[in-house]
């Protein structure tokens, strides 16, 4: 796999224009896994975006905590790493971020459920 990723590279690598260069050799560019790492974690943010709009009682607190708390972590270690990734930051603040929404409506729909408990 990797021969097959680096033969596409070096294609691609005259293709990309002058002003494009100096994101394409960073050292966290595409031409790393620092890149692409990031760019494939999209992808729960996607479905942390999507589970917003999913009845709340099908919901794991414990997973998007977990999630959030992952998110948290990676975004913090993100900036403390050498080179800085901002890449890798934006995904996990966005993950935090989607999970975080996800736990108020858990919240407050369980707050509502034991509200309603307690009046009957």
């Amino acid at each position: 796999m990797s021969f097959i990723y680096r033969s596409v590279i070096r294609k691609i690598d005259p293709l990309v224009p002058i002003k494009l260069r100096p994101i394409w050799e960073h050292d966290a560019g595409p031409k790393t896994v620092f890149f692409w790492s990031p760019v494939i974690k999209w992808g729960l943010v996607i479905a942390g975006i999507s589970d917003l709009s999913r009845p709340v009682e099908n919901l794991s607190a414990r997973q998007t905590a977990s999630l959030a708390a992952t998110g948290l972590i990676w975004s913090r270690y993100s900036l403390v790493i050498i080179p800085k990734n901002w890449g890798l930051f934006s995904v996990n603040f966005f993950v935090a971020a989607t999970n975080i929404a996800q736990l108020g409506r858990i919240y407050f729909h369980n707050d509502r459920k034991s509200i309603k408990d307690s009046q009957l």
